[in-house]
């Protein structure tokens, strides 16, 4: 069998929590490939809303393994308080949920590096949400880190080793850290991970794979976070695209099957970086309050602008994209004309090729679609879509390439049509 992998084609926040759930049945196994507790997937379902961070967005779906992979970054504090929240509205975990032994470890410290850096950038600051992401995937990649594996032996020594070398950067960087109240939560949220099965995820999913067993690998975040093709130096700190999901969960390339492209019918960004297609006017902040466009980890607002093929073509480039899926059709319900993004204009000169660099010489250029003015919330088959909505489809998938397969119209698992079967 193959991996199937899911991730986001803009700038993360696409819906795809929603789609892993609405997919997990057909799958064995769910595993998160990269990200951190800054991920947050949102998830509504008979009523209730639920927000996962670290958890793979299979765990609702029952008698599913749920892997957290060597990818992740994980913070046991905030691991603990996501568990807990899960478990009091009824959904147990243990029996469900595994960890890599390899995946790495978020220190408080981390959190406090995190601050510090951001707050010497100036204006120049990225808009990190401050949860230690990067430093953690700098302790990684400079053979620094403490990883999940390291609580089975050795660990208080290791931890204290990292802890003292945080600490000495805090002072060069004056800043202060205050060790007591960070370490309580921290040290209980390791025995909290302590409850669950560590494995050696890379020796699990491709036993599985052997044995027939389906597997899909959750992205976090979006393409155009990616630390190697996004919008550098505005970027996450890991590997966002599929290659991501190999050296995240182990698995070979030749082991990758459907890659699931996840894109809003808009776009949106938190926190800064370039974003061409941003509206300044009544009409982002329209598609901010329609589509309830604030982060669901840190509730900052989402900037909101019309559809950027440009990003979303060299998104699909850049994985693979078999299979594209649009979420948040509904928001534009209202809207007398929709706006699409076809190509730049950079310093007069027109191309539809992702740049190097963006910055204020890019410039949108767009084609004007009618409006669908139809509530579809309540669609529940593709036949009953609006034909302006279906000329919408027609037109991003001619530009595309790809079929789009999968179309949310609403944030409930149930508000989800299927273009193509098979």
């Amino acid at each position: 069998m193959n991996v199937d992998v899911l991730l986001g084609l803009q700038w993360g926040d696409e819906g795809k929590g929603k789609i892993v759930d609405v997919l997990t049945p057909e799958y064995d196994i769910i595993a998160r490939f990269q990200g951190g507790p800054n991920a947050g997937h949102t998830l509504e379902f008979k009523g209730k809303k639920y927000v996962l961070r670290s958890v793979p967005s299979g765990i609702f779906q029952g008698g599913k393994i749920n892997i957290i992979g060597n990818g992740v970054v994980l913070d046991p504090a905030l691991f603990k308080a996501e568990v807990e929240a899960l478990e009091a509205s009824g959904h147990d975990l243990t029996k469900r949920l595994f960890i890599s032994r390899k995946a790495h470890l978020i220190l408080p410290t981390h959190r406090s590096l995190d601050l510090a850096s951001e707050s010497m950038k100036g204006n120049g600051k990225i808009g990190t949400t401050g949860k230690g992401i990067g430093p953690a995937y700098t302790d990684k990649v400079g053979r620094n880190g403490l990883r999940v594996g390291d609580i089975e032996t050795c660990f208080e020594t290791k931890y204290k080793e990292a802890v003292n070398r945080h600490k000495f950067l805090l002072q060069q960087m004056n800043f202060k850290y205050d060790s007591d109240s960070l370490e309580k939560e921290w040290f209980e949220g390791v025995e909290c991970i302590k409850r669950f099965q560590l494995i050696d995820s890379d020796h699990f999913i491709n036993k599985a794979l052997r044995a027939g067993k389906k597997v899909l690998a959750e992205g976090a975040q979006g393409t155009i976070l990616d630390i190697d093709f996004g919008s550098y130096p505005f970027v996450t700190s890991s590997n966002t695209v599929c290659a991501g999901a190999c050296t995240g969960l182990g698995v070979p390339p030749s082991k990758i099957g459907k890659v699931y492209g996840v894109f809003k019918a808009y776009c949106t960004r938190v926190g800064s970086g370039p974003f061409p297609t941003e509206l300044f006017d009544e009409t982002g902040l329209k598609i901010r309050e329609l589509g309830y466009e604030y982060g669901s980890v840190t509730g900052r607002p989402r900037r909101c602008g019309w559809i950027d093929l440009v990003a979303i073509r060299y998104a699909i480039m850049i994985d693979g994209v078999t299979d594209l899926i649009m979420v948040k059709s509904d928001v534009l319900d209202t809207f007398d004309t929709i706006k699409v993004c076809v190509a730049y204009n950079i310093n007069g000169v027109e191309t539809e090729d992702f740049p190097f660099e963006i910055n204020d010489s890019v410039k949108p250029v767009y084609v004007e679609l009618p409006g669908w003015k139809t509530d579809m919330t309540k669609i529940q088959s593709e036949n009953e879509l609006p034909k302006e909505f279906n000329a919408y489809l027609s037109f991003l998938e001619k530009n595309l390439g790809v079929n789009v397969t999968i179309v949310s119209i609403g944030p409930d698992r149930e508000q989800t049509v299927v273009r193509y079967k098979g």
